[in-house]
This record gives C-alpha cells, sequence and structure tokens, in this order.
C-alpha cells in the first residue's frame, strides 16, 4: 500500500515538474537590446496623478534569460519628462502595464501577470502601425484593451477606460520594423524600383540600336 502511495506521488510530482518545464519552455522573448518604440498617449477626463501622459519611449538595454531591462522616459501635459530604468521578466509575470509580453502567442493561448492573473489571448489579426502592416494579438483586462505586436511581443495599442478618465496609447515610432512603401517592405520596394530602371534602360538601348541599323 505504502508503495503503491509513493509511486503515485512520484508520478504526481514528475507530471507538475514536467508541466513547469513545458510552461517555462513556451515563454519566447522576442525583443533583444538596442530595441526600441515610442508612443503618442491621448487621455480625456480627469487623469490620477501621474497618468497625464502624453508621449512616451521605452528601450531594451538588456536581456537575460526571460528577463528584460528596460529605459524608459515619459512626458507629462506640463512637459516634464521623467527617465527610468525598469526590469520586467516574463517567467514570473513582472510586465509593467503589460509592455513586453511573451512572442508569437496565438488565439487561446495564456501568459501570467504579477498583478492581474493569467490573461488569455483573444484575437490575432493584421492591423497597421507605424507604417507597416503587424500581425497583431490582442486581450482585454477590466480596464484596458491591449494589442501586441506577434513577433516580438510588443506593445502596439492600448485603450484605457477609467471612473475618471480615458487613455489611448499608440505606437509612433520604433526600429522593430520598416515602414512600408505602398504596402511593401522597403527591400522589396527598391528591387522592384531597380528592376524597372534597368528595364527602361534595356528598351531605350534596343530601340537606339534598332534605329541605328
Amino acid at each position: 500500500m505504502k508503495r503503491k502511495i509513493a509511486l503515485a506521488l512520484g508520478l504526481l510530482v514528475a507530471s507538475v515538474v514536467g508541466a513547469l518545464v513545458v510552461v517555462s519552455a513556451e515563454i519566447s522573448v522576442g525583443v533583444k537590446q538596442g530595441d526600441w518604440v515610442e508612443y503618442d498617449i491621448v487621455f480625456s477626463g480627469t487623469p490620477d496623478e501621474g497618468h497625464d501622459v502624453t508621449w512616451a519611449r521605452m528601450e531594451v538595454v538588456g536581456v537575460q534569460g526571460k528577463s528584460i531591462s528596460l529605459a524608459i522616459a515619459t512626458r507629462f501635459s506640463n512637459g516634464t519628462v521623467k527617465d527610468e530604468t525598469i526590469t520586467l521578466n516574463l517567467e514570473t509575470g513582472q510586465l509593467g502595464d503589460d509592455f513586453i509580453i511573451p512572442a508569437n502567442l496565438n488565439s487561446g493561448d495564456t501568459f501570467f501577470d504579477k498583478w492581474q492573473g493569467n490573461i488569455t489571448i483573444s484575437a490575432v489579426e493584421e492591423r497597421t502601425y507605424s507604417g507597416a502592416t503587424r500581425t497583431v494579438v490582442s486581450a482585454a483586462t477590466a480596464a484596458t484593451t491591449y494589442y501586441w505586436d506577434q513577433a516580438t511581443g510588443m506593445l502596439v495599442e492600448g485603450i484605457s477606460t477609467f471612473a475618471d478618465f480615458t487613455m489611448h496609447t499608440t505606437v509612433s515610432k520604433t526600429n522593430l520594423w520598416q515602414a512600408q512603401m505602398f504596402g511593401l517592405e522597403p527591400t522589396v520596394f527598391y528591387v522592384l524600383i531597380i528592376v524597372f530602371v534597368v528595364l527602361i534602360v534595356a528598351v531605350l538601348v534596343f530601340l537606339f540600336v534598332r534605329r541605328k541599323k
């Protein structure tokens, strides 16, 4: 009897440990040192002290395992700017205001937020941010609807509604991707321009040679 109980407990522990390993393995960090984003923020109503933000910049200054160090500059409505450095941890749920979440999540996937518990991705869609069409994932909490870039986990938009004010945050600039030109990636666009120019030159040379003959 004791042997059966010990075996059952052993299997239970192994299952729990295995589940934790799987969960840990699923947490993917999608940003690297030097990545940055800037946000434009519009609020209405009477925000609480420290929430009257009009602009912010967030830069990744270090990544170690699941920990991400950020340098954040925040500009308030009176023009003052606050600089600070914070550390996120995607494994323990230390996410700030969900600035960065695990990368490559899909609809139905869940991540842990230390302050709000488990948050489930509700949708995956294409949206345009900072001049490029990106695949984004979204989720809603009690006060905020969030949108994150799927490939990097970076916050690209947040719409918050509180009792006395609302706040709309949208990414305005970033080095995580390049703005598209006529719906194309810059590299593809420039290649097409070069091909077009080469074709025009070839046609002109052909007509010139033909006329001389």
